[in-house]
């Protein structure tokens, strides 16, 4: 089976995520792919599979040589993105790419254009799978799945292969930030790991934002508008001057590279009560603090205007820059360096404007760089993913086992 072949049949799962949520695995739909994948750990003859009640799946490759050589492993998520639906996705094949636009769907004139995402043009000559324009396609992270997956069926088909002992692990709930949250790093029992859970083909990241999400909550006193002089505090009001008080360049849409930002995902209110949702994030852990204390100063100072307890901030921490675990055992990802050049794959170091798993897991004692899983446009309907790019996946897993000392 190729690595097509799985990415097409394991699109055919729905596996969304839901934030809102208190289980694990937060929608029962992914244990369904958990348990497919668990079955065909077992007709490829991996080892120490073990499937729990949360959907976390791990397997075993064995070691098919006496040499020492470290037990490594390799991660990707089971769910979708609740930003879209993955639900009946009708995967196409644009065979031999020409660099011009997509009809992803006639009926209702959804275009894949190289105008809107210039991207397209780095893979002319390539095939590409795509979306009918309805869903979201699943290229994160059923690509990495399937690359993973690929790989170890190559190395059981090439036994002159040597390779010590390979971990891999399938975890849900990624996408909503919990898929490393029951992770049982002793249980997998890897020196380090790999998420394949990146975009371009040679993206290979170590480092990610500091991150943490804000909530604003703002209570006024409603009286009678034609009545309300020196009584009335409204909370919508205090909530939008809050958010203006925000530096309005320090925002996602005009941020990149290592810059940070403050984001508002959500807000509402009425006089009586009003809420502010951010989510806040840099990659220089000062810069971050720093931007969790201008909050503070909008509260206090807001305080300074209106009644003591009218503004609460609420600060939630979520992770940490990978960066200052990885960094100082950078051999594994100067492995990851020579395993791509010896697979014909340019490297491309760059910081991930976001978090994964690997972040996590690296704060739990496994330190886990990511790499490209090849797709692009991830979440939504125009999601696409080059067939060469997960094949370059699954070479470089491979060359990986082999560059191992």
């Amino acid at each position: 089976m190729t690595v097509t072949d799985r990415f097409l049949h394991y699109v055919s799962f729905d596996t969304q995520s839901n934030e809102t949520s208190d289980t694990t695995p937060s929608t029962a739909k992914q244990m369904l792919l958990a348990q497919a994948l668990k079955a065909e750990c077992e007709s490829m003859g991996l080892t120490e599979i073990s499937l729990d009640e949360h959907a976390y799946l791990m397997a075993t490759l064995p070691a098919n040589t006496g040499t020492k050589i470290p037990t490594i492993g390799f991660i990707a998520h089971l769910d979708t993105s609740p930003d879209m639906s993955g639900q009946n996705v009708k995967p196409r094949i644009v065979t031999n790419y020409d660099g011009k636009d997509i009809l992803l769907n006639e009926k209702e004139n959804i275009i894949l254009s190289p105008q809107m995402f210039p991207e397209l043009l780095q893979h002319i000559g390539e095939d590409l799978i795509v979306t009918d324009g309805t869903t979201l396609l699943g290229a994160d992270d059923k690509a990495g799945i399937a690359e993973i997956m690929t790989a170890m069926q190559y190395l059981i088909d090439h036994p002159e292969i040597k390779h010590g002992k390979i971990r891999i692990a399938f975890t849900p709930d990624e996408e909503i930030g919990r898929g490393a949250s029951l992770f049982d790093v002793a249980r997998f029992g890897c020196e380090w790991a790999y998420t394949m859970d990146g975009g371009e083909a040679g993206e290979l990241e170590y480092e990610n934002f500091n991150a943490a999400a804000a909530k604003v909550i703002v209570r006024g006193l409603n009286v009678h508008p034609g009545y309300a002089k020196n009584k009335m505090v409204n909370a919508s009001l205090i909530a939008a001057q809050f958010a203006a008080l925000l530096p309005p360049h320090e925002r996602p849409e005009h941020t990149e590279g290592y810059e940070g930002f403050f984001h508002l995902t959500g807000m509402g209110g009425t006089v009586e009560i009003a809420t502010l949702s951010y989510i806040v994030r840099d990659h220089d852990r000062h810069t971050f603090e720093q931007r969790l204390k201008l909050l503070q100063d909008i509260t206090d100072y807001l305080h300074t205007i209106y009644p003591e307890g009218t503004v609460r901030l609420e600060i939630k921490q979520q992770y940490r820059n990978m960066r200052e675990i990885v960094e100082p055992q950078k051999h594994i990802v100067e492995l990851v360096q020579k395993a791509m050049q010896e697979a014909g794959v340019p490297s491309i170091v760059r910081p991930i404007r976001g978090g994964t798993d690997g972040a996590q897991l690296s704060f739990k004692g496994l330190p886990c760089p990511n790499i490209f899983a090849g797709g692009l446009n991830f979440h939504g309907r125009y999601e696409f993913v080059p067939i060469q790019s997960m094949e370059k996946a699954v070479k470089v897993i491979v060359k990986i086992i082999e560059c191992l000392p």
